[in-house]
């Protein structure tokens, strides 16, 4: 495993030759390099992702032949992964989609189809519904796997499943995978039930908690580690670092991670207003307010209303047409959810309390709540009435454990507590 530019002392005669031949390019003043550094003086942000460090990881590509997995989020500054690459006459092959399509429109489960980009005319192969992996012909031919995608740090956010199957279809073909990172934007804490095996689906692979406190390039390192990849199999993985970030930084997204995370606030509150995706309560699909707002046709306590109609990225959205009355947390401060440092479940416990004593039937019947949390435990624990200190209590000694497996691969620091 390669750590480019942050080099585990376990790892160090293994990177030292990765090294040497980024720094002697990087001094080359040949067409090649100038193009690099002029790519990378473009880059304005304070926090320098992984894919802005062209300079680290181009010699890693120069002359192989590349396959990219990425979406809208895939930016080198203001410019797509795929373009800068080809424009630094790198080859590449194709691009692997993940859910929500190679440009990130697409609906929360709707079935993307292969197809070509229209702009660079590469194919594109789909890495969501039937084909989750990439088969073995699809990689034949591919020398190294590019994989660059923003996460938010959920276990239920499903680009660290196809993380997952990547790094094992490339394990299979003996081909490296090339992590770029990036900030995990709830990266501040670590919280929730942690996953059982029984509940393993896509929207959750691996024993960790709801939130995992891990940006991706640390979370490759650990399915690596902990040998999550079928038959034990490990990936040749190199992680790209990002520079300037660490995990109380406060990174605001540039780009969207999915058409109904909208902004910075919608993504801090999505670990914890996600459970009622396995509900009948909605979240705001089919409104401007997606996960800042929740609410219910049949709920009579709320203050806001909101009023789901198909739109994009929610073409058939929860209690369509439907005026639903509930809480708008649209107002609330970027720093007042930071400061939560832990999943709020005041939000799921109220409304569950409020709404059982009507007719509604609250969990929905296909047992995604369960795959959601990860366990059967969180449904029971709120059937019986359980307090949210009680139910807090129950996850604690497994965090503690998680966050021992967890520190074996950070690579950035966090304040002692978080």
């Amino acid at each position: 495993m390669y750590i480019l530019d942050r080099i585990a002392s376990s790892t160090l005669l293994l990177c030292s030759l990765v090294l040497l031949t980024a720094c002697q390019y990087a001094n080359n003043d040949g067409p090649a390099s100038h193009a690099i550094r002029k790519v990378e003086a473009a880059v304005t942000s304070d926090v320098i992702v992984g894919a802005d460090r062209v300079g680290l990881y181009h010699p890693l590509l120069e002359g192989k032949r590349v396959a990219a997995v990425v979406n809208q989020t895939s930016k080198v500054g203001s410019v797509h992964l795929v373009d800068t690459l080809l424009q630094l006459n790198i080859d590449i092959k194709k691009i692997f989609a993940p859910e929500h399509g190679f440009r990130g429109d697409a609906d929360a489960g709707q079935v993307i189809t292969d197809g070509t980009d229209p702009l660079t005319n590469l194919p594109i192969v789909s890495l969501y519904g039937k084909n989750k992996k990439p088969s073995q012909q699809q990689l034949a031919g591919i020398d190294i796997v590019v994989f660059d995608i923003q996460d938010v740090g959920a276990r239920f956010y499903t680009y660290i499943s196809t993380l997952h199957y990547v790094m094992e279809a490339c394990a299979e073909a003996g081909i490296p995978v090339l992590v770029l990172d990036r900030p995990n934007p709830n990266a501040h804490y670590v919280d929730g039930p942690i996953l059982e095996a029984e509940y393993k689906s896509f929207v959750g692979m691996h024993p960790v908690p709801v939130v995992y406190g891990m940006t991706i390039g640390e979370y490759a390192q650990m399915i690596n580690g902990e040998q999550w990849l079928a038959d034990g199999l490990q990936a040749e993985l190199t992680v790209v670092p990002c520079n300037n970030y660490d995990h109380d930084t406060y990174y605001e997204l540039p780009v969207r991670p999915s058409p109904n995370l909208p902004n910075s606030r919608s993504v801090l509150l999505y670990p914890s207003l996600c459970f009622f995706e396995g509900t009948t309560v909605s979240v705001g699909r089919g409104t401007q307010q997606q996960f800042q707002v929740y609410g219910h046709p049949e709920y009579t306590m709320g203050s806001a209303q909101f009023t789901p109609k198909p739109m994009h990225g929610a073409k058939y959205p929860k209690h369509q047409a439907k005026a639903c009355m509930g809480h708008d947390l649209s107002h609330a401060t970027i720093g007042s959810l930071r400061d939560r440092k832990q999943l709020d479940l005041t939000y799921l416990l109220d409304m569950y309390r409020d709404l059982s004593g009507s007719d509604v039937s609250f969990f929905n019947d296909n047992n995604f709540f369960e795959k959601l949390a990860g366990t059967a435990t969180l449904r029971r624990q709120i059937l019986g009435g359980a307090t949210e200190e009680e139910i807090r209590a129950s996850w604690q000694t497994d965090l503690h454990d998680f966050g021992l497996v967890r520190a074996r691969y950070l690579m950035y620091s966090q304040n002692e507590g978080h």
